[in-house]
């Protein structure tokens, strides 16, 4: 499954090369008769991506049975191969008709270069509504869609169920809750939270969950695409909360040094009664039989509490994974444009109960043969009233290095809450 970094991919190479060229034609006509083929390129290869590479085939397959003369033309790469790929194809207006794309700032060069073709059409032709609700804003420009997401992650805080049993704690669904659990667990010397904040981006879903909780699943997104402002009280007391964590001896000791890696490892040995991480981690808890049964069948999960009686727990902080987009300058639109509403209405079901890939459709996982632990977090999403993009992937390139330095001198102590909100403020006004 690809995990959000890949979501952050710098973007500025593509804005050179897109510059160059606005809607010249593609030089290949795929269009014959009755006939047509459609170009489409993926980036899950069978040797590193087997499932997803297996579905993919089944899915193409069942498309061209049901829809006689359209073939689909299949290019697969890894995954770096496929970003290069992409910016070779696109600098010559030879794209495949349907291919993947990231969403946010990978977005941006694509669409401004007028080069994916809008999917409302399709969206609103009965498409829209099997989407979790937040996930398709993510490739939203300008009040139009550019892609079709296909993957899912949203965060959650995971937890030892023998630790927690062993001191007679339950899953917190309140601020205070949380800290009361966090002074038994300190008090009897175990560390409560496993936290690497090296990678900073880690940090920056405790904030960001914060300011959902204070200040409503808007109130973040507002001061990033400057409807709002970062000074805005709620995000101040959001890093004011971060700070409260720290200095009640929340996390494990050293956190600020540690990569995310190290953290997981803490929690899964043992070390530490809780971790927050995005569902591309299920599988260490649910399937992945190199972990033993012993600790998967002990781990737990509960959504993000509530702070101070406000927040909605069923607004999340994730993202999608990748999706799909249409060529604008494809031959064969109509049938490109098929196509991927095809793959999005079958890709869900066969994504998780053979891949152990959450989805960005909603799904009924009590029909289906999954862990338990699948079942509870596709009736989540279900149930979801909001999903914020992280939110250094709503930011530019440079603000987002702002951020992530920024979250680590938060949690540091370093700089005050104000001033992490002015500094923020100061760098997103000065784009």
């Amino acid at each position: 499954m690809l995990k959000r970094k890949a979501v952050t991919f710098l973007v500025s190479i593509f804005s050179i090369v897109l510059i160059l060229s606005g809607c010249s034609s593609s030089s290949s006509d795929s269009k014959s008769g009755d006939s047509a083929t459609v170009k489409f390129m993926h980036l899950w290869p069978q040797g590193s991506s087997e499932q997803h590479h297996k579905i993919v085939n089944e899915i193409i397959k069942d498309f061209e049975e049901a829809n006689e003369g359209v073939k689909i033309d299949l290019q697969v790469l890894s995954n770096e191969q496929y970003k290069d790929q992409m910016t070779i194809l696109s600098s010559s207006n030879e794209l495949p008709d349907v291919g993947m794309t990231w969403a946010a700032g990978y977005l941006d060069p694509f669409v401004e270069g007028n080069k994916f073709s809008p999917l409302d059409d399709i969206l609103d032709d009965g498409l829209r509504n099997n989407f979790v609700a937040g996930t398709l804003e993510a490739y939203e420009k300008d009040g139009k869609t550019y892609g079709l997401p296909l993957e899912l992650n949203t965060v959650y805080v995971y937890y030892n169920k023998a630790i927690f049993d062993q001191y007679n704690l339950e899953a917190p669904n309140t601020y205070d809750e949380l800290e009361q659990v966090v002074k038994t667990l300190n008090d009897n010397n175990v560390q409560p939270i496993a936290l690497g904040n090296r990678d900073r981006w880690t940090g920056s879903m405790w904030y960001m969950y914060f300011a959902d909780r204070i200040g409503g699943s808007d109130v973040l997104t507002n001061a990033i695409n400057r409807s709002g402002s970062f000074e805005d009280q709620a995000l101040v007391e959001a890093a004011a909360k971060v700070q409260e964590l720290v200095k009640n001896d929340t996390f494990v000791r050293g956190f600020n040094g540690l990569a995310d890696e190290e953290a997981k490892s803490m929690f899964m040995n043992e070390q530490a009664a809780m971790y927050m991480i995005a569902t591309w981690d299920l599988p260490n808890y649910t399937t992945n039989e190199s972990v033993p049964q012993e600790f998967r069948d002990s781990v737990g999960y509960f959504k993000f509490p509530t702070v101070n009686g406000a927040g909605d727990t069923n607004s999340f902080v994730g993202g999608p994974g990748v999706g799909l987009f249409v060529s604008e300058n494809s031959k064969v639109k109509e049938e490109a444009k098929a196509f991927s509403k095809y793959f999005v209405e079958q890709w869900g079901e066969r994504a998780v109960t053979q891949a152990g890939v959450i989805p960005a459709t909603t799904v009924n996982g009590d029909a289906l043969d999954l862990p338990q632990m699948y079942v509870n977090v596709l009736q989540d999403l279900n149930d979801a009233t909001n999903l914020t993009l992280y939110a250094d992937v709503q930011m530019s390139a440079a603000v987002a290095q702002t951020h992530l330095d920024l979250i680590q001198s938060l949690f540091g102590l370093e700089i005050t809450p104000e001033e992490f909100a002015a500094r923020h403020e100061k760098v997103l006004s000065s784009e």
